[in-house]
């Protein structure tokens, strides 16, 4: 979800592009985490959350393996930890005492158990580290390689959240794409034919999740194993049938994505990491205290404004400075408001 590491042999200028789209697909994030529980109120619903997880984890993480920079340097690890694991650690542990406060079970997870979200810190780190092994392998050997082992991971049947070790490798082709891929090459999905069959994609697949059989979203969290989803023998084939789909979805939705400056949309693009370790405080609190009955459209409206406003917090001047500390290890933008206060006294 950062992108300070800068891309190896190109200096990368941070583009609106990029921001708009960690901007919408943050939204994403946490309006579906606020939809999940009322999945089974509806089918529509149920519909909504699963065509929403199709594309928007693989496409983040496309976005962040394009800002990644695979270097075995043990300046660039040691960096790495302080960026990624040491906020992971922070927040394993904020998580814990406050899912005891608010009386949420699963609260004593083990430190390499992740809560909830948190897993993606523990992958993102993980996926740097696996990038010194595969940017030496080129791009046509390295991703069907990334993707076979997504697929043989599923037949490990205890895989699951312990080290976030299934997200970790069902997701690194993601990743790895986006490493792979250029500028120029992110731009084609701009043109035209693109976009028109983007929209032909996005409306196709809600069609076929809604009429289809009732699907596994397990299939699309990448968390359990092929015993666990039920589908055992014929499991990998349905994982790379996933593969597809998401790779379509994500695609077809950064087609979209404007890529001009849009005001504060594209500034909390910026501060995505805030929003996406934070966010956790106000679902687990609304989930355990079962805050919303939802049974209309009108609901499932009220809940998109309610996640625009989290995320809006979230990325506030104010939040952001009183939380950097944690996130980022600085205080820079505290020291700043100390400094712009002692000159307005001058």
């Amino acid at each position: 979800m950062h992108h300070t590491f800068e891309r190896e042999g190109e200096v990368m200028e941070r583009s609106a592009y990029f921001d708009n789209a960690k901007g919408l697909l943050i939204f994403l994030v946490v309006f579906g985490h606020l939809i999940q529980p009322y999945t089974g109120e509806a089918e529509w619903i149920h519909t909504l959350y699963v065509w929403i997880y199709t594309f928007h984890m693989p496409a983040f993480i496309l976005v962040s393996g394009f800002f990644a920079k695979g270097s075995g340097e043990k300046s660039y690890i040691l960096k790495l930890v302080k960026k990624l694991i040491v906020p992971y650690l922070i927040f394993q542990l904020i998580y814990t005492v406050y899912y005891f406060f608010i009386g949420k079970d699963g609260w004593n997870a083990g430190i390499f158990y992740p809560h909830w979200s948190l897993w993606f810190l523990f992958s993102l780190f993980c996926w740097h580290i696996l990038l010194i092994f595969f940017k030496r392998i080129p791009a046509k050997w390295g991703l069907p390689l990334a993707v076979f082992a997504g697929i043989i991971v599923g037949y490990i049947g205890d895989i699951g959240h312990t080290f976030s070790l299934s997200r970790t490798i069902v997701f690194f082709p993601f990743f790895l794409a986006g490493y792979w891929l250029t500028l120029p090459q992110m731009m084609t999905v701009k043109r035209k034919a693109v976009k028109v069959a983007a929209i032909l994609i996005l409306v196709a697949m809600a069609i076929v999740l809604h009429i289809a059989p009732e699907f596994n979203s397990g299939w699309l969290l990448a968390s359990k194993s092929y015993i666990d989803l039920g589908m055992e023998e014929f499991g990998g084939i349905a994982r790379l049938g996933v593969y597809l789909a998401a790779t379509v979805m994500a695609v077809s939705v950064l087609a979209w994505i404007p890529q001009k400056h849009f005001g504060w949309w594209t500034d909390l693009g910026r501060k995505t990491i805030y929003v996406y370790l934070l966010h956790g405080f106000f679902i687990q609190f609304i989930r355990e205290k079962e805050l919303f009955v939802v049974d209309s459209v009108l609901d499932i409206l009220g809940l998109a404004v309610i996640a625009a406003f989290i995320v809006i917090l979230l990325s506030s001047k104010l939040l952001v400075a009183v939380w950097q500390p944690f996130i980022e290890g600085k205080a820079s933008i505290l020291r700043n408001l100390r400094m712009q206060r002692k000159h307005g006294h001058v």
